[in-house]
């Protein structure tokens, strides 16, 4: 084995029991499942909830506190998901309720807390609220969604874009009045400046919280409230910004982001009170997130954490953007507790934005530990613990909307949702017994979990090992962070906790460094990327995308 190769763990047993937090999830390390690709129990190519119950001891084996289940209800499935007809019930091609309570049953018997998506800013149009508003303009539900007269000429009410591309008005026929979609014209914006609506989504959550879930990831929340007075959006600057889309070229300031968005969560907050320890937090889109991400949860009594896209959409991992990114939080007593993702479902995997394929197995590893590292929670994706690349998916194969509509300028999706390999000599990598919804990539068949579950230098075996050690570390799951200068390609910092200090450090070049701290001989080393060797001492010579935790009691 060569240097580069190998990762050293060395986790003392000796080590004194954490503090036990009062809140389950600060510092949590939570493991997404898309249902659709994780494992199918029917043999029809589409992962399913039964699926995910015998893949359950599979999740807790990693060591993690919680799984986040990507949507499952009923849908027509023309967003996989996120276009939801029927919020409290479940979409027969993932099985029923009771496959849904048999979940959470065993999940809880497991020590795993099960946390759902909520899509609160849309609907599918097969929504039956969106059948009765649409049929005119007087009925009960006509205004639980946005609706707008046509300019005298007959255009839309303004210049407003969907994510997806075009207009984000589709006209109407029956009531003569475009609806509003901020996605795609099947996934009409609900109203939520409406009491009513409002109202509905807190029986909606109601119905699952009294189902046992433990939280809630709310989807596009940022997208959830509109402009009343539809004012047309500003042109963005030409800053040097990337513009890949007509969405691009618009500051999205009426479309979105409305100012009402935090009582509306306040509400919410509220409601999951009346339940013990539950947890929210909310994904935030946008160029610029990080003001909505603090006002979403501030003052303890909105959500309790966010994340954006600074890591899922980023190019390159650096340590300037690591800083950049990190450093807005922890700053202010009433802020809420930061989460991370490197990889999820909307994003192209981590491991082909940040690594040359050649360089992959470490640095899978050495995201693992950096990701693991970081103060906030941390979301894990379903085969980023096998270190899977972005699958290659020819345009034929293609079913995710946006893949199609901006092909081949972007990865799109579907790379990323493509099913988990299970084994790596059976058929369909273990996934299913029939033809899978999206092509299994060959590449990922060799990282199948039963192939690197009796390798000790494998990245499903380093990342259990990387859960674990955060789990017996203070310091690691609940410190406090404060980075250390370095070279542009090193990443360094402190963890601290009243008991214990951590000390990070990461190459995350291609090229070696020569670097140790000035307290060097205070720490000892217990996990490492890179290094061959078996000591605790602290290396003079990081190799290219190589790193190591080092701690210390206080």
């Amino acid at each position: 084995m060569s240097a580069l190769d190998a990762s050293h763990i060395e986790i003392s047993s000796d080590r004194p029991a954490p503090a036990l937090s009062l809140e389950w999830w600060r510092g949590a390390v939570i493991y997404q499942i898309y249902p659709r690709s994780f494992l199918d129990s029917s043999g029809n190519g589409v992962g399913d909830l039964q699926g995910i119950l015998d893949g359950l001891d599979y999740v807790a084996s990693l060591g993690v506190d919680g799984i986040w289940l990507s949507p499952f209800f009923t849908s027509p499935m023309r967003d996989f998901g996120y276009d939801v007809a029927n919020y409290i019930d479940v979409d027969p091609v993932f099985g029923s309720l009771s496959d849904f309570d048999a979940i959470i049953e065993k999940a809880h018997s497991l020590g795993l807390k099960v946390i759902i998506d909520q899509v609160y800013s849309h609907t599918s149009d097969l929504h039956a609220w969106f059948e009765k508003s649409r049929q005119d303009k007087s009925n009960s539900h006509a205004d639980w969604y946005v609706w707008a007269d046509p300019k005298a000429d007959g255009s839309p009410p303004n210049n407003w874009l969907s994510v997806f591309g075009g207009s984000a008005w589709e006209w109407d026929s029956r009531r003569q009045q475009y609806y509003f979609h901020n996605f795609l014209p099947s996934q009409p914006d609900l109203n939520l400046h409406n009491k009513d609506v409002a109202d509905a989504l807190l029986d909606v959550a109601r119905f699952w919280l009294d189902r046992s879930v433990d939280g809630f990831r709310l989807d596009a929340i940022n997208f959830a409230m509109h402009d009343p007075k539809l004012r047309d959006n500003p042109p963005a600057p030409a800053d040097g910004r990337s513009f890949n889309k007509p969405f691009d070229y618009q500051l999205h300031i009426y479309n979105q982001s409305h100012q009402n968005i935090p009582e509306f969560l306040e509400r919410i907050r509220l409601l999951t009170n009346q339940y013990d320890d539950i947890f929210m937090v909310a994904e935030v889109g946008g160029p610029e997130p990080l003001d909505e991400m603090k006002a979403f949860t501030a003052n303890g009594n909105r959500l309790h954490s966010a994340y954006d896209f600074s890591f899922l959409y980023a190019g390159q991992l650096t340590s300037e953007l690591t800083k950049n990114v990190v450093r807005a939080w922890g700053r202010t007593p009433n802020e809420g507790w930061p989460s991370w993702a490197f990889s999820n479902h909307d994003a192209p995997r981590a491991i082909s934005r940040w690594a040359e394929e050649k360089d992959a197995p470490r640095a899978a590893k050495l995201h693992a530990m950096l990701l693991l590292s970081l103060r906030g929670n941390a979301f894990l994706y379903q085969g980023e613990e096998l270190g899977l690349p972005q699958a290659n998916i020819p345009f034929d194969n293609l079913q995710d909307p946006e893949a199609i509509n901006n092909w081949p300028l972007t990865l799109g999706r579907d790379g990323a949702r493509t099913p988990l390999p299970w084994k790596a000599e059976a058929l369909n990598a273990g996934f299913s017994t029939g033809k899978t919804w999206l092509p299994i990539d060959p590449r990922h068949t060799k990282l199948a979990i039963d192939e690197q579950e009796n390798r000790s230098d494998s990245s499903l075996n380093f990342i259990r090992s990387m859960i674990e050690l955060r789990k017996i570390t203070p310091a690691l799951r609940h410190g406090d962070l404060s980075f250390i200068e370095g070279t542009e390609d090193l990443l360094a910092f402190y963890r601290n906790s009243e008991t214990e200090e951590a000390l990070c450090v990461f190459n995350l070049g291609p090229k070696a460094i020569t670097w140790r701290p000035s307290n060097v001989k205070q720490f000892r080393q217990i996990i490492n990327v890179g290094f061959s060797e078996n000591g605790s001492d602290i290396p003079k010579v990081l190799a290219p995308l190589s790193g190591y935790i080092a701690t210390r009691q206080r």
